[in-house]
């Protein structure tokens, strides 16, 4: 089974999906952000999806619950590099991936995550 790797960068996570995620993949992402956060005492996620293409339903629920698993743990997500089709699809589902924020690239995402922990407030587009 994949693991996607999760590297520290500072006092946040930085997540870089290369592969389309199979739904197993996702769940062990899932719980191996949790872990890494309660491990790291990490206070942010960044999760790079430019690369990815497809983006199913249930992947787009993993990413709302990541980023709910991940706000229970005092850890603000911002998801980045969404692609427009990867957008359309995920409106077309219907999913809104309440709670999430997102930028349109990791300079944005981190600016985001470094607003989340002085109390700024940016636009998160």
């Amino acid at each position: 089974m994949y693991r996607i790797p999760i590297l520290q960068m500072g006092s946040a996570l930085l997540v870089t999906i290369q592969v389309d995620m199979e739904d197993q993949t996702a769940l062990l992402l899932q719980d191996d952000l949790a872990n890494k956060i309660e491990a790291t005492g990490a206070d942010g996620v960044l999760i790079d999806i430019s690369a990815l293409e497809i983006v199913d339903s249930f992947v787009g629920r993993m990413l709302a619950s990541i980023s709910g698993i991940a706000s229970v743990l005092d850890a603000t997500t911002v998801v980045v590099g969404m692609q427009p089709a990867v957008a359309i699809t995920l409106v077309e589902l219907g999913l809104s991936l309440d709670g999430v924020k997102t930028a349109l690239n990791v300079r944005r995402g981190m600016q985001l995550l470094q607003a989340a922990r002085s109390g700024d407030h940016l636009d998160e587009h």
